[in-house]
């Protein structure tokens, strides 16, 4: 016969330890699921490293530019001190030529009080008197002047050169801080890409090949290559199809946006300018739906990006430190429009 006696109850020391080890199962579970993300996957990451790659793209151009602008005032500064070194000879000259004046009244007579003031040791406090000049002969007054003259013109030069220069600091400051500002999302990139298996990478590459021969296919089927200096210039750049993107580089191996667009019109003898905002403003602006081959097409509201148009709606860019020189679809960057050079 069936027992019909209740089970025995736990206690309720049990109950706890039982309540507080499960407590600290779902605990342990829950952290687990915390600390243990899961792994961003292939697309995920090319989407982030392509944005990092835009990020870098803009303080590229803005390195670009204060490059330039360093270049600039070196020239300048270079070209103010050889006028303030040739304006000092001439000055010594000046000089030379009024002590031989001096040396002549000397010997026959006797040297003339307020010419021997002007060249004491202190020539330019005499100068601000002007009322002793009058003491002076014709020919001496006109040397005098000179002297004065020649004094003032390199003062301002002087001054002009020292402006120059506090503003090339300026400039070389701007560009540490642009390069760290680049290398820093470049690393960020890197770290990420990193993160991908070595198939991961692999596919990656072998999309970026494939999509840009595509692209270079479809360039090609228009059958239009361009005529006269723009023409030349997008026969230049496709000589260098799969060259690596570097940012600040020019060619002739490694190029960014701008500098891969500067060197292909410099092939076709056309100088332009080297970022992508004053290659903007270069030549006749035209609508997307007007390009030539070889016509430059300019990308995001901010115009950070620059190619040149390969025809059926293909250009051909330094594109990032991925993908390097490649054709690519303009609809893929927000194009602006285009400028004929």
């Amino acid at each position: 016969m069936a027992s019909h006696r209740r089970p025995k109850q736990p206690n309720r020391a049990r109950v706890t330890v039982l309540t507080a080890t499960a407590a600290a199962a779902v605990a342990l579970s829950s952290h687990s699921a915390v600390a243990a993300p899961a792994k961003p996957g292939k697309d995920e990451v090319k989407a982030k490293v392509d944005a990092l790659y835009e990020e870098a793209e803009k303080a590229t151009e803005k390195f670009n530019g204060a490059k330039e602008q360093q270049e600039k005032l070196e020239k300048e500064i270079g070209r103010l001190q050889d006028q303030v070194a040739r304006g000092q000879g001439d000055l010594n000259e000046l000089r030379r030529t009024l002590g031989s004046m001096a040396s002549a009244q000397y010997r026959t007579g006797g040297i003339d009080q307020s010419l021997a003031l002007f060249l004491s040791s202190d020539p330019e406090d005499y100068l601000d008197k002007a009322a002793t000049l009058d003491q002076l002969s014709g020919q001496q007054l006109e040397a005098v002047q000179k002297i004065q003259t020649k004094q003032r013109a390199l003062a301002q030069q002087r001054q002009e050169a020292a402006a120059k220069l506090k503003d090339l600091d300026a400039t070389r400051k701007e560009l540490g801080e642009k390069k760290a500002a680049i290398q820093t999302k470049l690393g960020e990139a890197q770290r990420l890409l990193n993160s991908l298996t070595a198939q991961e990478r692999s596919q990656l590459q072998d999309e970026e090949e494939r999509a840009s021969r595509d692209a270079g296919d479809r360039a090609g089927l228009g059958g239009a290559t361009g005529s006269g200096r723009a023409g030349a210039a997008l026969a230049a750049a496709k000589t260098k199809l799969g060259s690596a993107y570097i940012s600040g580089a020019e060619g002739p191996t490694a190029f960014d946006c701008s500098g891969l667009t500067q060197w292909a019109y410099k092939q076709a003898g056309v100088g332009i300018s080297r970022t992508t905002w004053t290659q903007a403003k270069e030549g006749t602006r035209i609508p997307l739906s007007q390009l030539q081959p070889g016509d430059l097409v300019f990308f995001y509201d901010d115009l950070h990006h620059v190619g040149l148009y390969a025809g059926n709606g293909m250009t051909l860019h330094a594109s990032n430190p991925r993908g390097g020189v490649k054709y690519e679809k303009i609809s893929y960057m927000d194009p602006q429009f285009g400028v004929r050079i």
